[in-house]
């Protein structure tokens, strides 16, 4: 079945290669740049994913997911330039089932996909 998937990432060039490479995995992919954009997205629609970069130039991945409401939050993959266990610990926190550090190896990426969305 395929994931509806909302990419929160700042970086234009970063977030077309993740988008173009999770629809050539068969998923629906809306993609946000800000935590603003991010916040109307899972708003007007349901997500059975949310992957998100951390730092956004309005806030970050961690406001985001604080900011949804419980039971209209999806399962979350953070992806950040920074993967000491704090950093870590504070992603997990904040709900992110998996954190990935940039740069991204879509293996990876795909793998932790099947991890946190295999119960869904």
């Amino acid at each position: 079945m395929p994931l509806q998937i909302l990419l929160v990432e700042d970086h234009a060039d970063t977030a077309a290669a993740l988008s173009r490479l999770l629809t050539q995995l068969g998923n629906g992919v809306k993609v946000a740049d800000t935590l603003a954009s991010a916040l109307h997205l899972a708003d007007a629609h349901d997500f059975h994913l949310i992957i998100s970069d951390i730092g956004l130039p309005d806030g970050t991945g961690l406001d985001l997911i604080s900011r949804l409401p419980e039971n209209r939050r999806p399962k979350a993959i953070a992806l950040s330039g920074f993967g000491m266990e704090d950093d870590i610990q504070r992603s997990r926190n904040a709900g992110f089932a998996e954190h990935l550090t940039k740069p991204i190896d879509i293996s990876r990426l795909e793998a932790a996909i099947n991890r946190v969305c295999k119960n869904s």
